[in-house]
């Protein structure tokens, strides 16, 4: 069953709670059943079970069905899947395709609020302090570099200096274009915190 991560996470949140493989049981054994039954065998509200059902016929594991008694209607889940199988493309969900920022000309942006700690062996930087606010109560959010984003920001133009592209960088510091991603992310983080600015 293919589905997006938003739709996984409702579907995984359902399958970990503590009544659901009981729920199942009933699900298995009986040719259909209602959320009273089983909240009554089960001695539980009857809501969390009809949610449970809903949301289960939603995704196409069970099916209901609407009956009538004395002229009042309720309805009968069956069964429809005897195996779920969650397929999440992670890939497809995080990779933004940023093929078009590799030419993006960029520099670090004066009087930042940022501040690079050298890693021990001297070659590039280990963490990025951000603080947040002027005044006493402002914040430190420190972030622990990997190696190939210590390494790139390393070459980082200075504010006076000339911008140079994330391509210009990354060829610079010797990284290679399979660490492309975690470049690009840091480099949003930093923008977004003022500490570089993009130029034309």
């Amino acid at each position: 069953m293919y589905m997006d991560f938003k739709k996984a996470k409702i579907l995984s949140n359902y399958l970990s709670r503590d009544y659901a493989e009981a729920i199942f049981r009933f699900l298995v054994n009986y040719k259909d059943v209602s959320a009273s039954e089983i909240a009554s065998r089960l001695n539980m509200h009857i809501r969390p079970i009809q949610e449970f059902l809903e949301t289960m016929s939603l995704y196409g594991i069970a099916e209901k069905e609407e009956v009538y008694e004395k002229k009042r209607p309720y309805f009968r889940y069956s069964l429809k899947k005897k195996k779920i199988e969650m397929i999440i493309d992670l890939k497809e969900l995080f990779n933004n395709e940023k093929e078009q920022k590799m030419d993006l000309r960029i520099r670090e942006l004066k009087k930042s609020n940022g501040k690079f700690t050298i890693a021990r062996n001297g070659e590039y930087f280990s963490t990025i302090t951000i603080w947040k606010g002027k005044t006493r109560s402002s914040k430190e959010h420190k972030i622990n570099l990997t190696i190939s984003q210590g390494k790139f920001l390393y070459y980082l133009p200075f504010p006076e200096a000339e911008p140079l592209s994330i391509d210009d960088l990354m060829r610079k510091a010797n990284i290679d274009k399979s660490n492309k991603q975690e470049i690009l992310d840091i480099i949003d983080v930093l923008f977004i915190n003022q500490i570089i600015e993009k130029v034309n």
